[in-house]
């Protein structure tokens, strides 16, 4: 069975995209379907908003009215995500959703080639990027998938699971 991920599009009521979200990933969970719906994503871009006179950086949905979807299609994974709450269909003709293609996906920053990493569980590793670098943590869990790696990081005294990107991330010596 090499059945592959694909990513597709669902229409959702708008303003409700982060809402599906939440819920899609605790119905994946609750359902055991983790290894058919990868990941759940809504895509955000910064801008920089002036209110009040005061510029300030938000996130803007990029689409809004939709949420993307890695997951092998059948007939399970299309009823979990059809009939999620705020759901109200796929992108594509009649009921037949269509996945995205190399093309569409590329704008959206949604990597497709794999990358190789020098690091498994139980390595440490340094952050070298991002709001957590320089921060050091014993790998927890690889994700190939969402391509992250999850570290424990001490936060207000207390170790705290965080996920970063493989390429925030170098094994230490």
């Amino acid at each position: 069975m090499s059945e592959e991920a694909k990513w597709y599009v669902a229409h959702t009521y708008s303003g409700y995209e982060d809402k599906v979200k939440t819920d899609l990933e605790k119905t994946i969970i609750n359902s055991h379907l983790e290894d058919k719906i990868l990941e759940v994503r809504v895509p955000k871009e910064e801008v920089v908003e002036v209110r009040n006179g005061k510029p300030r950086p938000i996130k803007r949905k990029l689409f809004p009215g939709y949420v993307l979807i890695n997951m092998v299609m059948d007939d399970v994974t299309w009823y979990v995500v059809r009939n999620a709450r705020g759901v109200t269909g796929f992108v594509g003709p009649g009921s037949k959703p269509v996945p995205l293609t190399e093309a569409e996906m590329k704008p959206l920053g949604i990597k497709t080639e794999n990358v190789t990493i020098d690091f498994v569980e139980g390595d440490t590793i340094v952050v070298v990027a991002g709001p957590w670098k320089d921060t050091v943590g014993m790998v927890q869990r690889i994700d190939y998938n969402k391509q992250t790696a999850t570290i424990n990081v001490d936060l207000f005294g207390r170790e705290t699971p965080v996920e970063i990107g493989f390429e925030e991330v170098r094994k230490m010596n």
